[in-house]
């Protein structure tokens, strides 16, 4: 059994660390940041391949992940339920470019003004906090490990390193492509919502969970403050009340922000290590945008075959 150190708690980290485990290695995943303080986190978080590239990769990756996390939706436990819901916009639009990964994508065909074309499709919705902790428990259930520890540079005390740091491998990795998006969104009391609805303009997208709404958003590249807005706010939930006019009134729970870790395209390869006393090999998987959740399976699955069995 080779030992793994898997560095990051996000929902990719966490994932790639599962999938090795299940590899037959021993996995410790180290983080500066615990799970339920990741962008992963504040997602809202629903299947949705956004800023995120290159295009064909995307496309499988997020199939696969589409695949998996409708599989554990039929564990109550995990915090993934399948969800009914429509994308609208205000001018015709091709179909989608990932359309090949979900099973089935309908055009609709009578939507209120000011939209003018649109589809839906079913798709996984992820409570996330409910998720990270599942993710954690099937870690810590096989035998894996969660650490806390600020760290300076990758560790060399494994045969091999997963970097999985996000919007951390500017320092880690060295790599300034990699880019803060900010996303902001608020929290509204849960009245009986149950469809997901999304307007790419802004973006604007309303997502129901248990008990409440995930209201967005915005999409500020370079922006790393963590701090709410409340002028922002106002605006979130302005455009989403066209969108569901439902929403006007609904009680604010509360608001929270997410640093997005955008680059030109995901970072998933290997590279050697190599020098006296160094880690011998390290795989890079980050760079995931605003669809950790919606590659995360994927990319696991890729991260898992660079490594091999133990």
């Amino acid at each position: 059994m080779s030992r793994v150190i898997v560095v990051g708690a996000g929902v990719v980290g966490l994932s790639c660390a599962i999938r090795l485990q299940e590899a037959g290695h021993q996995v410790d995943v180290l983080a500066r940041d615990l799970p339920l303080e990741t962008t992963s986190a504040v997602a809202a978080a629903i299947w949705y391949p956004y800023r995120a590239f290159p295009v064909e990769q995307v496309t499988a990756w997020g199939a696969a992940t589409y695949h998996e996390l409708h599989r554990l939706s039929d564990r109550p436990d995990s915090g993934i339920t399948m969800l009914e819901g429509i994308e609208l916009h205000r001018r015709r639009t091709a179909d989608p470019w990932w359309r090949s990964a979900v099973p089935e994508l309908t055009r609709v065909t009578a939507m209120p003004s000011p939209y003018v074309d649109g589809w839906g499709f079913r798709t996984p919705v992820v409570e996330m906090p409910v998720y990270l902790r599942w993710l954690v428990r099937v870690l810590t259930e096989g035998g894996g490990t969660l650490t806390r520890m600020a760290l300076n540079a990758l560790p060399d005390q494994a045969e091999v390193v997963v970097n999985a740091t996000g919007l951390g491998a500017r320092m880690m990795s060295e790599d300034e492509s990699v880019t803060p998006v900010r996303g902001q969104v608020v929290l509204l009391e849960q009245f009986g919502l149950n469809r997901w609805w999304l307007d790419a303009e802004g973006p604007t997208y309303v997502v129901p969970r248990s008990h409440d709404i995930v209201v967005g958003g915005t999409d500020e590249e370079g922006e790393w403050s963590r701090t709410p807005d409340p002028s922002t706010a106002a605006r979130i939930l302005e455009r989403a009340a066209v969108l569901v006019p439902e929403l006007a009134g609904a009680k604010v729970l509360r608001h929270r922000v997410g640093l997005r870790p955008a680059r030109p395209q995901v970072r998933l390869e290997e590279e050697p290590a190599g020098g006296p006393g160094r880690v011998e090999r390290v795989v890079h998987c980050y760079g995931h945008g605003g669809a950790g959740v919606t590659l995360s399976w994927g990319c696991a699955d890729e991260v898992a075959a660079l490594v091999g069995p133990a």
